[in-house]
């Protein structure tokens, strides 16, 4: 595919859930799986604008005549998003997190926003409109293939949950609605696939150094793809990045045959398992977002975005980087920056003599003793816990046990052993083990250190210490 002659251009849009409490109240932004508490029921109705005349996108929904089941709990859902209330000022946890990412992506942040209304179609808010704040714009991310710009930056509510679905009824749980999203839009600056997935990963990088939600449904992604003479259309709810260059490849040969039959108007699509699309609806008219009369003016001062400034988190390129300077393996750098990175600097300020061992304790030894006695690893991390590594990890600092003596006892503790118990490694005395090795040496002369090292260890059953082991065998076979 020539990408550069059928004039392919690309756009990213970017919704990620924050984990900060809901957005306009003080509810809770978890999701719930009993039977709600209540009903609400809903139409649509088409009318006219601002503008005076009616959306197509709201005109075609409003005609299918559908009805909006709302599924409601008494102590987790409240008068705001049942729209009985008006909304409460701004979650400043969420507004912080989103200006964190604007900083992150190199953003220009308002010094004043406002919140606004966006029309709503589907029925996935129960007030017809989605609360929403421009914060930033005229960011960028970098690439291998240059920079990216990040065009704008919104603060939004979450839609309510999509529960089931006929051609006349759609029934939402209302848990969702009013979680902070960040609305994350590139411009349509991206000319070939691997740009675009390149770029997808990069901000999925930024957004999880944040305090975003994690799993299944917190993130979507829209993929925006047009051609030379084609109007743009959305692929709404693109999740599967390898089936980037396929979808896209599709696309273009659609709106190929589009341009070929006189076509050129855009829409939405989604997604199909095997990268092709299918018509959703028409796309939305731009005069749909109006002001907020319930909320003020949103005021950002340049002292504070000084002071967060000062507490961004880092990305995972400069955590690399330092935690290739500790000397960790490359295996260990995966497995630390692969959700385990909070515990290893929790432990790494009690031990930080030897980094390997920490990266170790919370990763390939877990792993271990999950195999080896057949436990889950949900079974071992809550054995192994964080304060109990911390506990083992001072024993070594006082000198009670040695660096040697940790995964034994660890192994000790995840099968059962109390924390007391584990930390009284028994030793043998120096003499006698000296006296020991010497008769080994005797009995097998000739091999090397390491190979003696596993026949004192076997007949020691570990009661030793390593290090001062291998110094005894050395100084003994003359290969200091």
């Amino acid at each position: 595919m020539d990408y550069q002659k059928v004039g392919f251009l690309s756009g990213l849009e970017i919704h990620q859930q924050l984990d900060t409490g809901k957005l306009f109240c003080s509810c809770p932004g978890y999701l719930r799986t009993e039977e709600p508490d209540y009903l609400l029921t809903r139409r649509l109705h088409a009318v006219a604008g601002e503008s005076g005349e009616i959306d197509a996108a709201v005109e075609h929904e409003a005609a299918l005549k559908k009805e909006f089941v709302y599924q409601g709990y008494r102590d987790s859902t409240c008068l705001v998003e049942m729209d009985e209330e008006p909304p409460h000022m701004i979650n400043p946890l969420a507004l912080d997190e989103a200006l964190k990412l604007a900083l992150l992506m190199h953003c220009e942040i308002y010094p004043v926003a406002q919140i606004m209304r966006k029309t709503v179609i589907d029925g996935s808010n129960t007030s017809g409109f989605q609360r929403t704040v421009l914060l930033a714009h005229d960011g960028y991310i970098e690439t291998s293939f240059g920079k990216v710009p990040i065009a704008t930056l919104a603060l939004e509510e979450d839609s309510a949950r999509q529960v089931s679905k006929t051609e006349t009824q759609t029934i939402y749980k209302l848990d969702r609605l009013g979680i902070p999203l960040i609305e994350l839009a590139t411009s349509p600056a991206m000319n070939n696939p691997e740009q675009v997935k390149e770029a997808a990963l990069k901000i999925g990088e930024i957004l999880r150094a944040c305090k975003v939600k994690r799993g299944i449904g917190t993130i979507r992604q829209d993929l925006n793809i047009s051609i030379k003479g084609h109007d743009r259309v959305e692929v709404k709810g693109f999740q599967d990045l390898a089936l980037t260059k396929k979808t896209i490849d599709f696309e273009i040969e659609r709106q190929q045959k589009d341009l070929n039959a006189g076509k050129t108007l855009g829409a939405v699509r989604g997604p199909l398992p095997d990268g092709k699309t299918e018509f959703q609806r028409p796309m939305p008219g731009k005069a749909r977002m109006y002001p907020e009369t319930d909320l003020p003016l949103l005021r950002i001062g340049r002292d504070h975005l000084n002071l967060l400034k000062k507490h961004l988190p880092k990305l995972k390129e400069a955590i690399r980087d330092e935690l290739k300077k500790r000397g960790l393996s490359e295996e260990l750098m995966l497995l630390i920056l692969d959700g385990n990175l909070d515990e290893f600097e929790a432990l790494i300020q009690v031990y930080s003599k030897d980094a390997n061992l920490v990266a170790k304790m919370i990763t390939l030894w877990r792993s271990e003793f999950s195999t080896k006695l057949k436990k889950t690893s949900q079974e071992i991390e809550s054995v192994l816990t964080e304060r109990v590594l911390e506990e083992v990890l001072e024993a070594v600092n006082s000198g009670k046990i040695t660096e040697g003596d940790v995964k034994s006892v660890l192994l000790k503790i995840a099968e059962g052993a109390p924390l007391t118990s584990a930390l009284q490694v028994e030793k043998v005395d120096h003499n006698v083990l000296e006296e020991e090795i010497a008769a080994i040496i005797r009995e097998k002369p000739g091999l090397r250190p390491n190979a003696y090292m596993g026949l004192v260890m076997a007949k020691m059953k570990g009661k030793i210490d390593a290090k001062k082991t291998m110094e005894i065998l050395q100084r003994l076979t003359g290969s200091l």
